[in-house]
Order: structure tokens, then sequence, then C-alpha cells
């Protein structure tokens, strides 16, 4: 006699299916409704097509804030994942002074966003700030309110302050994880640190990589609070990355079907290179 399969833990799981649905489904759908219609008010709206994604597309403006992004992203990444695993080789690997390290490296981590960007408002400033101080005092001319270049800079800096220690605390956990057994018959290899790390501890860490790249690289593509309290976007537009573009465009023009078309290739890019990220990495595993 067939066995009937029980069903019944789908019930169990209905409440988060529905809360999924109406908390990323729902919202994801309006924003894909208001992206072919021209909104005038409430009620008051017509079908344009695919009119405001042409119009996106050949944005000057949004094009110059794309490339910030990518260029503010690949220096993120660049920066913080090697410093993130030189700062985890580097930490104890236990006793009071490991607890002490992980609590150290996780106070940036609690630091709200919005407290950051004031934190480096303060430090950075050229008459008061420590930061900004020193520097001149050095014989830099460094002024993040109006040179792009500076302000540029100290975004870049703040970011790695901020999120360095997640890529750290991430390896960390990564590196303790090895078997002590590996490490025994490097020594007894007379294995170099090199090689140690080579062989040993960076293939070990890669699906730990993984996680640190993608999180670092939709964080830091998405990135809104801290430059916005910092600038403010300026000077100019140095420091205007695709999510203030789409929040003015948004909220401060109410041009709510060019920011929902833009919102839909902005999640796209977003999920596109997360995908050919993760491909790559575990694309490169599989060849060895």
């Amino acid at each position: 006699m067939r066995k009937v399969p029980d069903n019944r833990a789908w019930w169990l799981v209905l409440p988060v299916l529905l809360l999924v649905a109406f908390s990323a489904l729902v919202p994801l759908m309006t924003v894909v409704n208001y992206s072919v219609q021209d909104i005038f008010g409430p009620g008051n709206a017509y079908y344009v097509g695919t009119e405001w994604f042409r119009d996106v597309l050949r944005d000057e403006r949004l094009q110059a804030s794309l490339l910030r992004q990518f260029g503010f992203s690949a220096a993120v990444l660049a920066i913080e994942i090697p410093l993130g695993i030189g700062i985890a080789l580097m930490m104890p690997k236990g006793g009071i002074r490991a607890s002490l390290c992980l609590i150290l490296l996780a106070i940036p981590l609690l630091i709200p966003w919005n407290v950051v960007g004031t934190i480096w408002q303060i430090f950075a400033r050229g008459d008061i700030g420590l930061f900004g101080w020193g520097l001149n005092q050095l014989g830099f001319n460094y002024n993040y309110t109006g040179d792009p270049v500076d302000a540029w800079l100290t975004v870049l800096l703040m970011d790695v302050w901020h999120w360095t220690p997640l890529v750290a605390l991430l390896c960390y956990s990564g590196l303790r994880a090895i078997p002590e057994a590996f490490y025994q018959a490097a020594e007894i290899d007379r294995a170099s640190r090199w090689a140690v790390f080579r062989y040993i501890q960076l293939p070990r860490l890669k699906n730990v990589l993984v996680i640190a790249v993608l999180l670092r690289f939709m964080d830091s593509f998405m990135i809104y609070t801290e430059p916005f309290v910092l600038t403010g976007g300026g000077p100019g537009s140095s420091t205007t990355f695709l999510s203030q573009t789409l929040t003015t465009m948004a909220v401060g023009q109410f041009d709510l079907g060019r920011a929902a078309a833009f919102s839909l290739v902005y999640f796209l890019i977003v999920l596109l290179v997360s995908w050919l990220f993760f491909t790559a990495i575990t694309h490169m595993d599989k060849e060895r």
C-alpha cells in the first residue's frame, strides 16, 4: 500500500510565506506597476510602457552615478577584503587577548550608519577634527567639503573603518574552523608561513570570502546614509551615488515613474553582479 506523504508541515511555513509575500513581493509589484505609468497624483496615472526605462538608460546623470558607484564598490572590495584577511591572520588564536580583539573589532559594527557619518563629519574637519587637522599640520591641503577627491577618499576611508571589521570577523571564524592537524602537518613539512596561507588557510576561507565579497559588494553598492550625512553628495556630485540619486528622484522631485524604473534597473544590476561574483568564485574553486 502506497504511503501518502504528510504535507501538514507546510502549514507551519505558510505564515512565513505570507509575511515574505506581503513585505517583498507586494512592494515589488507596486514598483513594477509604477515603472510603466506616468503618475500625476492619486488615481491620475497614464500608461507609458517602457518609456521610463529608455529615459533612465539614456540619462547622463544616472550613468555618471553608476560609474561612481562601481568605482567606489571596486575600491571597497580591493581594500577591505585583503585588509580583513590580514587582520584575522594577526589576531590571537585564543585566550583573553582574542576576546578583547573581537570586542574591539565589533565596536564599529554596532554604531548606526547615521552616527558613523556624524562621527566622521566632525573627525575629518580641518579646524576641530583630529583627522583633518592632523593632515593639514602635516602639510596636506585637506578639505573634504571643498575638494571632490578629498571627499571621495574620506567616504571610502569611513566605509573601510566601518565595515572592515565584518570581513575580519568572518575570516577569523573561518580560520578557527581549520583543524589543527593541517598546521601540524605543515610544521612537520617545514612549510613557510606563505605556504601555509596559500595552500591551507586561503582554500579553507573560500566559502567565508564568498559571503564577505557578496555582503560588502551589495552593501557598498547601495550605500546611502553615511555619504549623505558626511558630504550630502558633494562637493558638486563627487559623492552622489546611485541610492542618493534615486532618493532625490523619488522623494525630492516626486518623479515616481522614472524612480520606479530606475530602482528596477538598480535591483537587476545588484542581482547580476552578485551572481557574477558568486559564479566566478565557485568556478575558480572547481578548476582547482
